[in-house]
């Protein structure tokens, strides 16, 4: 059963990355992570570790696609893995659509172990019943199925995350040195998909603190100081070793900061280093140069801000509970109640418990994670970002589960009930797993009122409208406007782009259409500002009932004279 359901979960990924387009972030991480094989250096995407990169274009090392390395600007500022991808994807042409779902292919094995991971968790804590059950959880998540079939490390950092707590933990239970040295690997490897994972270098030592302070029996965690410590240095020794040691230990004060956090209060528009002149700065750092430059930049993103999008409403910076209001709409609502089940066994009912000390390692992982993005109120846009968090709460809310082992019939029913809805809602949303949103928030169909950008449209529906444009021949042509960085033509689809709003006399803007097929990205429609620089703005096509729907991110309209005339009056 175990093989069965994790087969199905591959071939669900599978098609996945078959009928989506290349989204947005895609355009930067494949050829970025074709210049981390072929130059050896990691200068593109450092704001991400490059293990899933790498992963992810190994099959293109064969292949041999089209490359164009265009001369960029390296400068502190710039992101120049975003101006590769266009010239990659013109070079290579429609095949492109091809390379990248080799690519997502290739990450299909990821997601598998992962959801292995939570079965062999669950299974050794609450029993086979909860095993399975969150390997159900996991291999049928929406989420888990959006980003396990897109290149972006977000998947990557979820596995190796939950791999990393699972071999912790094992670790804990028997310090040996053979699960010290699975532990410290486990942990290289996480910090080689995302720099969020560096909080368990300090998440680790106090949950093994608390953990020796908590035993009867002192003796038995004497040498396991020395395991953990030698577990921490193997993962530091991997971190550099994925990163082939470029520029490791590099003196502190040598670097050029941009955030202010790290550079000062003028680093936004001169780099520098608070910790020149200071004693530490001449402090190695004991990680690759680029591994500390992509925090600087990421922290530098988020003093800066961005526009984001939560309800209807627009605001420059976030909101503290962005993602808890992700999650809750995002989820199935079998999952959420399978949850609270879980959580209403483990108040009431001692034999559902664990005691604190195995508490702690489940729960306090996820949990760091999700402060620690909620945190960051520079702006808000993707669930993806929390994804790391949520293969811990499936393991939790597998605790349920154990009802079929204490043959409590009541709480197994609801249990299966439960795991059953979060099945067949995911499914019913398939293999547009990327817009989903649960029932409460009104489906994918209400999702845009709730979430935009990635969370429902990030680009992933253009070969589903050129698949609708082939179903209906009575569409001879079409205008597009479109969010996402694939150029429609590549995908076989004729079209004009639909123009922008023109002032009249009276210096309003109005709108330019005649009579004729259009469509439009959700985000688009909504006026989303994806880029600060994006002003395109097609809100006024939200007074049309749209005719038909491309996935759940492109809305088809027919306009006619009579339906025109109504945008006029």
């Amino acid at each position: 059963m175990v093989w069965t359901i994790l087969l199905s979960h591959g071939l669900l990924l599978g098609r996945i990355a078959v009928v989506n387009a290349p989204v947005i972030d895609e355009f930067a991480h494949v050829p970025s992570g074709l210049s981390h094989w072929k130059s050896g250096s990691f200068d593109l995407y450092r704001v991400n570790p490059p293990l899933m990169r790498m992963i992810c274009t190994v099959p293109l090392l064969v292949m041999n696609p089209k490359t164009e390395w265009i001369r960029f600007s390296d400068g502190p500022y710039g992101r120049p893995e975003f101006v590769l991808g266009l010239p990659f994807f013109n070079a290579n042409g429609a095949d492109s659509f091809w390379y990248f779902t080799i690519c997502r292919w290739a990450q299909i094995p990821v997601s598998i172990f992962g959801g292995w991971i939570c079965y062999r968790w669950a299974r050794d804590l609450f029993g086979q019943s909860s095993g399975l059950v969150a390997l159900v959880l996991w291999s049928f998540c929406p989420n888990i199925l959006a980003w396990g079939a897109t290149v972006t490390p977000d998947l990557g950092s979820a596995t190796f995350g939950v791999a990393a707590g699972y071999a912790f933990w094992r670790w804990l239970q028997s310090p040996t040195w053979w699960n010290a040295l699975v532990a410290g690997f486990s942990l290289g490897l996480v910090e080689l998909t995302k720099s969020t994972w560096i909080v368990l270098f300090a998440l680790w030592p106090l949950i093994w603190l608390g953990w020796r302070f908590s035993i009867r029996n002192k003796a038995i965690t004497k040498p396991a100081g020395i395991q953990l410590a030698a577990a921490l240095v193997f993962a530091v020794y991997l971190l550099n070793l994925g990163y082939g040691f470029e520029q490791s230990f590099m003196r502190l004060d040598s670097f050029r900061f941009i955030s202010r956090l790290l550079g000062g209060a003028e680093a936004h528009k001169i780099p520098g280093n608070r910790f020149r002149g200071l004693w530490v700065g001449a402090i190695p750092v004991p990680t690759p140069a680029n591994y500390l430059k992509g925090m600087d930049v990421q922290r530098y993103d988020f003093e800066v801000g961005k526009w984001s999008y939560l309800r209807g409403e627009y605001r420059f910076g976030g909101w503290h509970y962005y993602y808890l209001y992700a999650v809750a709409t995002k989820t199935p609502l079998g999952t959420l109640s399978l949850l609270g089940l879980a959580i209403l066994l483990q108040a009431v009912r001692l034999e559902y418990r664990l005691n604190f000390r195995d508490e702690i390692v489940l729960f306090a992982p996820g949990l760091v994670i999700l402060v620690l993005v909620s945190s960051q109120t520079g702006f808000n846009r993707y669930l993806r970002y929390v994804l790391p968090a949520i293969p811990f709460l499936y393991v939790f809310a597998s605790r349920a589960a154990k009802a079929f082992e204490l043959k409590h019939s009541l709480f197994g029913v609801l249990c299966g009930l439960a795991t059953t809805a979060a099945v067949v809602s995911s499914l019913t949303v398939y293999p547009h797993s990327m817009s989903y949103f649960n029932l409460a928030a009104g489906g994918p169909r209400g999702g845009p009122e709730h979430l935009l950008d990635a969370n429902i449209d990030w680009g992933q529906d253009l070969l589903e409208l050129k698949r609708f444009i082939d179903r209906h021949p009575e569409i001879s042509a079409i205008r597009i406007a479109y969010c996402g960085g694939a150029d429609p033509k590549a995908a076989g689809i004729v079209f004009e782009p639909i123009a922008l709003q023109v002032a009249n006399d009276s210096g309003n803007k109005i709108p330019v259409l005649t009579p004729g097929w259009y469509a439009v990205s959700v985000n688009l429609l909504k006026g989303y500002y994806l880029f600060d620089n994006d002003y395109r703005d097609y809100r006024y096509f939200q007074r049309f009932t749209p005719d038909a729907m491309a996935g759940y991110s492109i809305y088809v309209y027919h306009l006619t004279n009579e339906k025109l005339k109504q945008l006029n009056d």
